[in-house]
């Protein structure tokens, strides 16, 4: 045998001593895969409830009726404004009372005696006459005694500083036929003056007093016109809108 076929003998049986030789491996048991955590859904379209498409078309249909009603409600009240002119003011139901007192004091006292005169819708429809000072002694007592007027009770004077202007109004009742007006003078702020009713009406006398002494509107022919509210020696008087008090605490 030669040395070539001994090196090839060799190397076979080696590798037969290897192959043996060697452990066999053993099957490796499969290892379980983890549980999977349940995954949170965060789409918006998962955690919206299911729309209800029998229930959504009943809503826009309600929507739409409810728009179509208020719609031809719109037109029906636009077409009849247009068809329907609008119906005049009636007068006031005492309209007569306010003209029958001013025709009254034009023919008794004078032309001009009534300045203005209006009937005042947010005073139950008060008859009311502004009247001229001028003419106020004469009007009162023609107010008073006329058999058409009668206005023999004077409820309460009242003052009203408007600071162009003063203001002093008689609210006057006639008893009998409980019939009411109002009577309105006007006066120059500096220089404020109203003829008195005192003579006619006992009731003006204290009223008269209580204006002068808080507005500083003289009242000539007063039989005792003086402060009746405020000392004697105060100076102003406080409801003038132009008053300025001495001391900002009083």
């Amino acid at each position: 045998m030669s040395d070539e076929d001994k090196k090839q003998d060799a190397n076979i049986e080696g590798e037969s001593q290897t192959s043996e030789g060697a452990p066999t491996s053993e099957p490796q048991a499969a290892t379980p895969a983890p549980a999977s955590e349940p995954q949170v859904v965060t789409s918006e379209s998962a955690q919206a409830p299911a729309v209800d498409p029998e229930r959504e078309a009943k809503l826009k249909a309600a929507a739409e009726a409810k728009a179509a009603r208020l719609a031809a409600k719109a037109k029906a009240e636009a077409e009849a404004a247009e068809a329907e002119p609008e119906q005049p003011k009636l007068p006031s139901v005492r309209l007569p009372e306010l003209e029958l007192i001013i025709r009254v004091l034009s023919n008794e006292v004078a032309s001009d005696a009534v300045l203005e005169s209006y009937i005042n819708e947010l005073n139950a429809d008060m008859p009311t006459i502004v009247l001229s000072g001028a003419h106020w002694t004469k009007a009162a007592v023609v107010l008073r005694d006329h058999k058409e007027l009668d206005f023999n009770y004077l409820r309460n004077v009242s003052g009203v500083d408007y600071e162009t202007h003063l203001e002093v109004v008689y609210h006057l009742l006639s008893l009998k036929s409980r019939r009411d007006v109002v009577i309105k003078l006007r006066t120059d702020r500096e220089a404020a003056s109203v003829p008195s009713a005192a003579l006619t009406w006992s009731t003006a006398n204290w009223n008269e007093r209580e204006i002068y002494d808080l507005l500083g509107i003289d009242f000539p022919g007063h039989p005792d016109l003086r402060r009746i509210m405020m000392p004697d020696d105060w100076v102003g008087h406080p409801l003038r809108k132009d008053y300025e008090p001495l001391d900002s605490e009083v």
